[in-house]
């Protein structure tokens, strides 16, 4: 359900599912959750490929967001598709995470 990849010393979290809803956030929450534990962390969730996430879903990436910064680490999100860019603006969560159109433009802005 959750692949990470490290580039640049940022880890780089994916999805192999289409939906982030409340029957599979509690189970992302705690694998990401491994990598935000670390002081200083570098993370990008890259939501290519996920169509749809509903308000648990949004909840556990808050969470995952707070954790990270709470061990003053870094999450940003890259590649939403169309439909969970929609959800963002209208939630404004735009101006609550960073979030980029590509993993390569997120990743320079590590830098």
């Amino acid at each position: 359900m959750v692949n990470f990849e490290k580039r640049d010393n940022i880890d780089i979290v994916t999805f192999n599912v289409a939906k982030i809803n409340a029957l599979n956030t509690e189970e992302i929450k705690e694998q990401v959750e491994q990598i935000i534990s670390q002081p200083n962390s570098r993370i990008i969730i890259d939501l290519q490929g996920v169509e749809y996430i509903d308000s648990s879903g949004f909840g556990c990436l808050l969470s995952c967001l707070r954790k990270s910064r709470n061990n003053y680490g870094s999450l940003k999100i890259s590649n939403p598709e169309p439909p969970v860019n929609a959800a963002i603006e209208t939630l404004h969560l735009q101006t609550i995470f960073e979030i980029f159109d590509d993993i390569d433009e997120c990743i320079r802005s590590f830098r």
